[in-house]
């Protein structure tokens, strides 16, 4: 008899359920979508039975396309955004729009948090990270100040795949990676952080924090109403689930010590295991990874391949509508690389910022912009600007990591996976500017995939994860970096981060700025 796993990924705006072989081909994949609410400025909601109904609908579908029986799924396992918050009240009941990780709204609270220097000295030895806006963290502060009735409503806080995982075995848990990754878990001792929820002045939602589980752990079992809501077969164990990022990093076979993975989507993720951790600033997070006794430092922010779409969506959409209505098998984005490739680097002055999500990797206010461009401009320097601009925005992260772990890029082929891997001139420009082998994996989806690899471990299928990575993750080709390039884009990116510094003022000051 065959055996399959199923993964679930719930992304800001989509939700993907997929269904594996155990030698990690994807038999099945189905995608439904929410629409990202934005109320205020700095907010991205969603709307919670919307959320709730696309999982269903995912689930369904993959099912429907595997064609298989549904008694086969041996396992499933859930990751989704890092950080956000969903709240539930008694009953299930929503007590409001569940919160996005690109929101923004409590960003001042956590200016101030780490302007304190008991932050340095006192709570980063304790959670090893460093808090940003869309944290838990600093959200349920911002709702004791602005919606104080939320938390009377509330019976537990989760993160999303909490919620999924709570939907489809009625028991509340919280992932410990999920935990460690929102600055909510003391990571010496695995618990959560009561210290550090009294800095934080939110003391009192320790009672609203489900029990801790780890990510391989069986974290419940289909319930009777979810099977037929889903069709899923009643009693498939289903693990403990993990933010994106760890997910990612097992669906790029990250197991073993010097090995650095990114990820290109939304946000820009880079990351590595080790045995050991750092309080250092240049670690942005730090969370107990699937495998027993590693840990998963990263840093991350808003700041990658998203950037192109944003740009394509409101600037070609003409030229999107064009492509679409010429039969040449050309899509949008082929269209835009060959204007990009159409550029040399060295004849390009003009430098994106890519911030149309902020940033907490640079400057914590930063907008997105242009800046050198002329009257003769054109679509292909500006688009390459954005390929290249997400480049540095990668490269100020994984500069962040050498200085915690030199050996990232000497020892070790750079694992890529995201939107950005579908493009060879975008995953060239990256090999050039690391001046390292890029690998890419065979995967479509990246948190389905890592989810599958964690669900055949708790399900026993595999006896530990590097066995299952060995099993289901497959390297496809290898781009090797261009040393010429590579002395082009170092000059470049030596001005990117120039530019940075000295618009930090500027941004600074629109922040601040009233026209009223």
């Amino acid at each position: 008899m065959s055996k399959y796993l199923m993964g679930i990924d719930n992304g800001g705006t989509s939700s993907k359920a997929a269904i594996y072989d155990t030698s990690g081909h994807e038999i099945a994949k189905a995608t439904y979508y929410t629409k990202m609410l934005t109320p205020h400025r700095y907010w991205t909601e969603r709307d919670m039975e919307d959320l709730r109904q696309i999982n269903i609908k995912a689930i369904q579908r993959a099912i429907l396309l595997a064609d298989i029986d549904p008694k086969d799924i041996v396992g499933i396992s859930i990751t989704g955004h890092g950080n956000g918050l969903y709240l539930i009240g008694e009953n299930g009941s929503y007590v409001r729009n569940g919160i996005i990780s690109t929101d923004n709204r409590a960003h001042e609270i956590v200016e101030n948090w780490l302007a304190n220097p008991e932050y340095d000295s006192y709570i980063r030895p304790i959670i090893y990270s460093t808090i940003w806006a869309a944290q838990p963290p600093a959200l349920l502060k911002w709702l004791d100040e602005n919606e104080p009735d939320v938390y009377e409503k509330t019976k537990y806080v989760f993160m999303i795949d909490d919620l999924v995982r709570y939907w489809l075995t009625g028991q509340a848990s919280f992932d410990r990676s999920n935990a460690a990754g929102s600055c909510l878990l003391d990571l010496e001792t695995g618990e959560y952080a009561d210290k550090v929820f009294g800095w934080f002045g939110i003391s009192k939602w320790l009672s609203k924090m489900p029990p801790l589980i780890n990510s391989a752990d069986n974290g419940g079992t289909v319930t009777a109403e979810a099977a037929r809501e889903t069709g899923l077969r009643p009693g498939i164990p289903v693990a403990g689930g993990m933010m994106d990022i760890a997910a990612s990093g097992l669906s790029l076979g990250l197991t073993e010590h010097n090995h650095l993975a990114v990820v290109t989507g939304t946000w820009g993720i880079h990351e590595y295991l080790d045995n050991k951790i750092s309080s250092t600033s240049g670690i942005q997070m730090t969370m107990p990874y699937a495998v027993p006794g590693e840990y998963l430092l990263s840093t991350n922010s808003p700041t990658s391949a998203s950037n192109l779409e944003w740009f394509i969506d409101n600037f070609m959409h003409d030229r999107r509508g064009l492509l679409d209505l010429v039969d040449n098998g050309e899509s949008i984005y082929d269209y835009c690389a060959k204007l990009v490739e159409s550029v040399k680097p060295e004849d390009s002055k003009v430098l994106f910022y890519p911030y149309i999500f902020g940033s907490n990797a640079s400057v914590e206010n930063a907008s997105s912009g242009f800046i050198g461009a002329t009257k003769d401009t054109t679509l292909a320097e500006f688009l390459r600007a954005i390929y290249e601009g997400v480049c540095f925005a990668h490269m100020t992260h994984i500069e962040q990591l050498l200085r915690v772990n030199p050996r990232l890029l000497k020892e070790n082929p750079v694992r890529m996976a995201g939107g950005a891997t579908n493009s060879k001139v975008w995953v060239q420009m990256f090999a050039d500017m690391f001046q390292q082998d890029v690998e890419l994996v065979d995967v479509k989806e990246n948190g389905t995939l890592g989810c599958a690899i964690e669900a055949g471990v708790m399900a026993g299928i595999f006896p530990d994860f590097k066995t299952a990575c060995e099993q289901m993750v497959h390297v496809k080709s290898v781009i090797h970096p261009n040393k010429e390039r590579g002395a082009v884009y170092a000059k470049k990116y030596e001005l990117f981060k120039k530019a940075i510094t000295d618009q930090a003022r500027v941004w600074a000051d629109v922040e601040q700025a009233s026209f009223k």
